[in-house]
C-alpha cells in the first residue's frame, strides 16, 4: 500500500488538526477535555501522578503485533509533540476512505501507546525540569523522579519494538551548510561512547530515512540530524541500549512561527509517516541515507543587530548583537522576551530578522537576560 501525497495530507490537515491546542504552553487542563472526547477506539488510563499529584495519562490504540511507545513533554516547556499527537489522534478518527486505509494499516499492524504529557508540573512552570528541578531526560538511570519511574514502568510492561521520544529544540539550530533553521531534527541515539552502529540503531535510522525522505518534499533543507554523542543518563540512549529502538524528534523553528504551529504540522507528518513505514516493513535495511542528513549547527539567531553602539567604561564599541527569544511564565501568562545569545562579529550567523543598528545603542533594545 502506498502512502499519501503531500497534497493529500496537507488537505486533511488544514481542516482537521486539533484547533483547541495552540501555542507553546500546553497544560494538563488543555488536554484533559480532548482525552474525554476520544472515541471508544482509544483506551485512556491514568498511569500515575506527577510530583505535585497531577494525573499522567496513557492513550492506547491498535491491535497489531508491533508495539510502539511514544511520549511527549518530558520537558514541560517542549509542547510541539503534544499538539502533534492530538492531531494524530484526530487522524485516527477519520472516516474518509482514503485516509482510513492508512489508519487501518497502522492499527492492524501495530499496538500504540502514548504518554501525552509526562511532565505536567514542568508544563505549568514552563520549565525543562519537573517540580523537583529534575531533568527527566537525564534521569533514566537513577530514576529519582516519579515521572521517570512511570515512563520506565510503561516501557518494561509494554516492551515496545520502537519508541518515539518527542522534544523541542531552540531556534539557535540551523541545518549545517545552510542559512535555514532546523525545523525538525532526528536522532537515532547511540548505545555506547563509540557510537557503534548496532542492529537496533540501523532499524531506527531506517525509520528516520523514511520520514526524512517524505518531509524533504515539503520542507527541503530544513531537516537536521541531532548530535549522536552518547549520554549515559539520557532516556533515548538507555532505551536504545535496552533494545527498544528509539527515534528522537526535535521540533524547531520555522520562519515567524514562534508558537510552533507550522512546525507541529511537520511533526505530525513525521509521526504519521514513521508509523506507516513501521507498519508496512519487516526489514529495516535502508539506513545508510541517514548519514546524508546534515548535522545540526548552532548558527541561527532570531534577530541580529548589525553595528550596534555599546558604551563601556566611557568607551564606545561597535559590534553585532544576536538575540534569541526566550519564554517565562509571569502571573500564569507566558511571556516572550529578548535575550542576548551572542555578540561580536556575527557575520557567520543567519537570521530572518537582520537590523541595521548604526543609529541605535544597546539601551534602545530593552533587552533582558533574566
Amino acid at each position: 500500500m502506498g502512502f499519501l501525497s503531500i497534497d493529500e495530507i496537507d488537505s486533511w490537515y488544514s481542516e482537521n488538526f486539533e484547533k483547541k491546542l495552540f501555542g507553546r504552553r500546553i497544560l494538563l487542563n488543555d488536554i484533559e477535555p480532548l482525552l474525554q472526547k476520544l472515541s471508544s477506539k482509544f483506551k485512556i488510563i491514568k498511569i500515575g501522578t506527577s510530583e505535585n499529584k497531577l494525573p499522567i495519562y496513557k492513550v492506547s490504540i491498535g491491535t497489531g503485533k508491533i508495539k510502539i511507545l511514544t511520549w511527549s513533554q518530558m520537558h514541560g516547556n517542549e509542547s510541539t509533540g503534544t499538539k502533534a499527537l492530538f492531531d494524530l489522534f484526530n487522524f485516527f478518527e477519520t472516516e474518509n476512505l482514503k485516509f482510513k486505509k492508512i489508519v487501518d494499516q497502522i492499527l492492524e499492524s501495530c499496538t500504540l501507546e502514548f504518554i501525552v504529557l509526562l511532565n505536567p508540573d514542568g508544563a505549568i512552570n514552563f520549565t525543562r525540569e519537573n517540580a523537583n528541578n529534575i531533568d527527566l531526560n537525564r534521569d533514566a538511570v537513577e530514576q529519582k523522579a516519579i515521572e521517570s519511574k512511570l515512563l520506565r514502568t510503561s516501557l518494561d510492561n509494554f516492551n515496545p519494538k520502537f519508541c518515539f521520544n518527542l522534544h523541542d529544540q531552540r531556534s539557535i539550530f540551523n541545518v549545517e551548510g545552510t542559512n535555514k533553521p532546523a525545523t525538525l531534527s532526528f536522532l537515532a541515539p547511540s548505545e555506547d561512547l563509540e557510537q557503534t552502529i548496532t542492529k537496533g540503531r540501523k532499524e531506527t535510522m531506517s525509520v528516520i530515512v523514511a520520514m526524512n525522505s517524505f518531509l524533504q518534499q515539503t520542507l527541503p533543507n530544513q531537516i537536521g540530524r541531532y548530535t549522536d554523542e552518547f549520554y549515559p543518563t539520557a532516556t533515548g540512549d538507555n532505551f536504545q541500549k535496552l533494545g527498544h529502538n528509539t527515534i528522537l524528534i526535535e521540533a524547531g523553528h520555522f520562519k515567524n512561527d514562534y508558537d510552533r504551529e507550522i512546525t507541529r504540522k511537520f511533526n505530525f507528518y513525521a509521526l504519521l509517516k514513521g508509523l506507516f513505514y513501521i507498519s508496512t516493513n519487516s526489514a529495516y535495511t535502508n539506513y545508510k541515507p541517514y548519514f546524508n542528513i546534515p548535522n545540526n549547527d548552532k548558527y541561527f539567531l532570531d534577530i541580529i543587530y548589525k553595528n550596534l553602539k555599546v558604551i563601556k567604561n566611557n568607551t564606545t564599541y561597535i559590534k553585532d548583537v544576536g538575540i534569541q527569544y526566550k519564554f517565562k511564565v509571569i502571573d500564569n501568562v507566558l511571556i516572550k522576551y529578548k535575550y542576548v545569545e551572542n555578540s561580536g562579529d556575527l557575520s557567520n550567523f543567519h537570521t530572518y530578522d537582520l537590523i541595521n543598528a548604526e543609529n541605535l545603542d544597546i539601551f534602545d533594545l530593552k533587552l533582558s537576560n533574566s
